[in-house]
């Protein structure tokens, strides 16, 4: 997820709400048992999904928008075609008894003064749109692990996480409506490949200067990235979905990524943006080196982006596309930032501000760096935070702090992480620094960043994919 970089416009959430109509169609009473989702993209007579939920008999009848706001009202109809409209409360929606359809529509444009452009709750132009699956979604309250769901889609080619079935009915596990990743309709396609893997790309909108060969070629090259730090890339298949920000030059402007199985990801660039800037672009590798740790329950936001924030700068460093001294360079300048956003306060106190992004990012990645370190001293240089990396890929795709912790004490073969936790969290957030980048020969001057001959030079070095001593960059 992202960033200190991201648009004020981005975090608004869009709250004109529309009502609800549309003509019934067949239903399929034959085959009920699956929970079944019927979208149609439409533009008559704005940008909008059309929702049919087919309820199989005895299904429990509560439901909800796992982020509400758009929906002002649904359609029940009953075996007989009776029908009956009801509404939303927070997001919650009680189904009327004996319902067997439910109805709604779902607008995706909306006015300015309503939100305008949002990354979960549409954004887009003409007939090409992209919205979070939990923002149009209604799901049941409660899923069970042996529930089924088919899901069509019609009106406009979709890019969506899962893989259709030959049909293209999508056939999905009730927990993949708990999160349901970003989605778009309409756009241009193109994939990129690292090794084996496959990156389904959606273009969602014109570029000034940028060919749809000059994003896929930017995304792969993250792809590529990505395997510095992970033996093979994590997935065999993701989807990403790029859309243009008008006004705007920079490569990447904001970038999410969503937890769906498997992850899906979306990032903004900027219109006027142009190939050769992509030379300097941080989002897309930062979006994808997130595919390298599991989705930590419930969130650690400051180990998680702290992870990623920390093997930006060293995977960018590892494929060559800037110097190891332009990367203990983006790394200091981030660690100064964080520090100055977090002040005299401990790492205990910044982690749990929940807005505190620039404190929370940097304050990981310096966890981070230094954990690596220290899985580098206690095993001789045998083992690294990237073997915590594939342990954890093997044990299943989320993980608890304490089995991350646990991870890292196996490829330690010692207890560490705990004891290294703890010496950080009572003391002012990076205080643990000065004394680690002396260590690892990183000396901030006025002039930036030198690398010199220290104790530690040698993990800075394999840290970094510096292949000589006086490769200062």
């Amino acid at each position: 997820m992202k960033k200190w970089v991201a648009r004020a416009w981005l975090l608004s959430l869009a709250l004109t709400l529309g009502a609800c109509g549309s003509a019934p169609l067949a239903a399929p009473w034959a085959d009920p048992e699956p929970l079944r989702y019927n979208i149609l993209y439409t533009h008559d007579p704005t940008p909008r999904l059309n929702v049919e939920v087919f309820l199989p008999r005895k299904f429990a009848l509560d439901f909800l928008f796992r982020q509400p706001g758009r929906v002002e009202s649904l359609v029940a109809t009953d075996e007989g075609g009776n029908r009956f409209e009801f509404f939303p409360r927070n997001g919650a929606v009680h189904v009327p008894e004996g319902t067997r359809v439910v109805r709604y529509h779902y607008p995706l444009a909306v006015p300015p003064q309503g939100g305008g452009r949002h990354l979960f709750g549409g954004m887009g132009e003409g007939d090409t749109w992209h919205v979070a699956g939990k923002a149009y979604l209604l799901t049941p309250s409660r899923v069970t692990a042996d529930l089924r769901v088919d899901l069509s889609v019609s009106g406009a080619g979709a890019l969506l996480p899962w893989t259709p079935g030959d049909n293209g009915v999508y056939h999905l596990r009730g927990e993949d409506l708990i999160d349901a990743g970003f989605h778009s309709f309409g756009g241009r396609r193109c994939e990129a490949h690292v090794g084996a893997s496959v990156m389904e790309v959606a273009l969602l909108g014109r570029f000034t200067h940028l060919t749809d060969a000059d994003l896929c070629a930017w995304l792969e090259q993250a792809g590529r990235e990505v395997v510095t730090v992970r033996k093979s890339f994590p997935y065999p298949r993701i989807t990403v979905r790029v859309l243009p920000v008008p006004g705007d030059a920079t490569p990447g402007v904001f970038g999410m990524t969503l937890w769906s199985a498997p992850p899906s990801i979306s990032i903004l660039v900027g219109q006027d943006a142009t190939a050769a800037s992509f030379a300097k672009d941080w989002v897309a590798v930062h979006e994808m080196l997130h595919l390298t740790h599991p989705a930590l329950v419930p969130r650690e936001a400051w180990l998680t982006e702290g992870l990623a924030t920390y093997y930006t700068e060293l995977a960018r460093a590892r494929s060559g596309r800037q110097t190891a001294r332009q990367a203990w360079r983006e790394l200091t300048n981030g660690f100064a930032r964080g520090q100055a956003a977090s002040g005299s306060r401990t790492m205990k106190e910044v982690v749990a501000e929940e807005r505190n992004f620039m404190g929370i990012y940097w304050t990981g990645a310096l966890f981070a760096l230094h954990l690596d370190v220290e899985l580098r001293r206690v095993t001789n240089g045998r083992a690294q935070l990237e073997d915590v990396l594939e342990l954890l890929a093997t044990r299943g795709p989320t993980a608890t702090l304490a089995s991350f912790g646990d991870a890292v004490d196996t490829v330690a073969g010692q207890p560490l992480f705990g004891a290294l936790l703890a010496r950080h969290l009572p003391k002012p957030a990076f205080s643990e620094l000065a004394p680690l980048l002396e260590n690892l020969g990183v000396r901030i001057d006025p002039g930036g960043v030198t690398l010199h001959a220290a104790p530690g030079s040698g993990w800075r070095e394999a840290l970094d994919g510096e292949r000589t001593p006086d490769d200062a960059g």
